[in-house]
């Protein structure tokens, strides 16, 4: 199999994206060819860790030690990353050393953020284990951590130097974890490659997941710190979002939430004057990925929700909507017109 190599050329620094069946097995050659560690210290969880922890570990002849975190949203907290840190000052990490991220959006985005703030930054690498993890949140640099009030307000932009990505670690996940990340594949069919919504149906996982990641990494190029163009990447995350704080990050799954969210959006496009309404193919797509599409909270309720999401921006929420399959743009909407369409949706 063919190695498909990506590098995503950020402020800050590169990261080189690698992407290949059975690459798990060289992870830690593939680590020491751009790292130069004296210690490495894994972050994982309590779903991966019993998969994949002592085989990954084993390949490093340098120290290795870990922490494996409870699996789930409710746990992508700051205490967790201070227990991060602590483990990290336990196991003698200096700022030369490695941290891997081995898990999935959860244990990414928990260790992306633990990396760029523990002594004031370390070297990290991502190995994303879901679907989700490895067509969206492993690339690009967003890290960061929950609070009660919304998804993601305390973060950072901090690009792993390097990210791992072998499809075949998929092959163990539950049918519905892989339907979660199929929400974040036909959003990038929604907002960037019509194409990727047929492909989606076809048994070649490794292609659907480069065409993503190419996509992601480009626009990333373009917008590292999500000020333009990087938000197309929200599209069904605004009301998606909304849905995870009302349901406490434990009733819906990130990719249930967004594939529920990009339905609104798209009912949203209908109000503000799209050409064709795209909403039954969506929600066609979208229920054979195996994914809910109705919005059943109360409008007040989300209207509430998203008025907290970090996407908005003084008197106007930023929309992502797609009038034609394959390309998104990016509208503001003023805060009470946005209401009178929450309520029609």
């Amino acid at each position: 199999m063919e190695l498909k190599t990506l590098t995503l050329n950020g402020a800050a620094g590169r990261s080189d994206i690698l992407i290949r069946r059975t690459l798990i097995g060289e992870a830690a050659e593939r680590c020491l060819a751009v790292f130069a560690p004296s210690r490495v210290h894994i972050v994982t969880d309590s779903n991966v860790a019993p998969l994949y922890l002592e085989m990954l570990a084993k390949q490093f002849a340098l120290p290795v030690t870990s922490t494996v975190l409870p699996a789930g949203e409710e746990h992508k907290r700051l205490s967790t990353v201070e227990g991060i840190y602590h483990d990290l000052l336990k196991a003698g990490m200096t700022r030369k050393d490695l941290v891997i991220a081995l898990g999935g959006g959860v244990v990414g985005d928990i260790t992306g953020f633990a990396a760029s703030s523990f002594l004031r930054g370390v070297p990290l690498c991502q190995i994303p284990t879901t679907l989700l993890a490895q067509v969206d949140s492993s690339v690009g640099g967003k890290t960061g951590v929950d609070l009660p009030e919304g998804k993601n307000l305390v973060g950072a932009f901090y690009q792993p130097r390097l990210v791992l990505i072998d499809p075949n670690l998929l092959s163990t996940l539950p049918t519905k974890t892989v339907a979660d990340g199929m929400a974040e594949v036909v959003k990038y069919g929604c907002i960037a490659n019509r194409e990727i919504l047929d492909m989606i149906f076809r048994d070649d996982i490794q292609e659907v997941v480069s065409e993503c990641v190419r996509i992601k990494r480009d626009v990333v190029q373009q917008d590292e710190h999500d000020t333009g163009l990087r938000m197309i990447l929200n599209f069904g995350h605004t009301i998606g979002h909304a849905c995870e704080k009302l349901e406490n990050y434990v009733g819906l799954t990130h990719g249930q939430a967004v594939s529920i969210g990009m339905v609104a959006a798209m009912r949203l496009s209908n109000e503000l004057g799209a050409p064709e309404d795209l909403t039954p193919p969506l929600t066609a797509i979208l229920q054979k990925c195996g994914l809910p599409t109705e919005l059943k909270h109360d409008r007040e309720a989300i209207f509430e929700a998203l008025l907290s999401d970090k996407k908005k921006f003084g008197a106007t929420v930023n929309f992502i909507l797609v009038r034609k399959f394959g390309k998104a743009d990016i509208v503001p909407v003023e805060a009470g017109r946005l209401h009178e369409l929450i309520r029609k949706i």
